[in-house]
């Protein structure tokens, strides 16, 4: 019995500590902390992309995996930037894509493994991102197999993927 008391005692102190006093929803909504450091770039983000933009970047993971280099071409827009594992890239799409296609042409067979995804919408600049984690298991024409995690930030803009970024992470064979 002294067990049960004790539970429901401890239970209803944690929701007293955590019921919100202040009348917000979050703590990301209160501005009384000061944070060491601020960001460089606008950090007034919420969740509210589309899930269009969301399918759309779902896409063109699917048509690398496919190899389908010119259905992933129409996802891009005209130009386009990336930083990835050895490649630092801005200019004209289409340049882009051969880089892309000349490596794809090496490989017999792409799988990806999807893990997650989280939908952020910038508001200050209007721009979605998704960002994606996957592990991507390569498989080369000679034989050689490579695999690795993927940690990716895709940006778009007016439906079009125009930005980037992919943190590799090798895995021991």
């Amino acid at each position: 019995m002294k067990r049960i008391i004790f539970s429901v005692f401890t239970l209803s102190v944690i929701i007293t500590a955590c019921n919100d006093k202040t009348g917000t929803k979050s703590p990301a909504a209160s501005s009384t902390l000061t944070m060491p450091y601020k960001a460089t770039y606008p950090s007034e983000f919420n969740n509210n992309v589309s899930d269009s933009n969301l399918l759309l970047v779902m896409n063109t993971y699917k048509y690398w995996e496919q190899g389908d280099i010119k259905a992933l071409r129409g996802t891009m827009g005209d130009s386009v930037s990336m930083n990835g594992d050895n490649i630092i890239f801005s200019g004209r799409t289409d340049s882009l894509t051969q880089l892309w296609q000349t490596f794809r042409d090496s490989l017999s067979s792409v799988e990806i493994k999807m893990d997650t995804w989280a939908k952020l919408h910038n508001e200050k600049d209007s721009s979605d991102y998704v960002n994606v984690w996957y592990k991507e298991i390569d498989t080369y024409k000679t034989g050689r197999v490579d695999s690795a995690n993927f940690s990716d930030v895709n940006q778009i803009k007016n439906g079009k993927l125009t930005w980037l970024s992919q943190y590799k992470q090798r895995l021991k064979k």
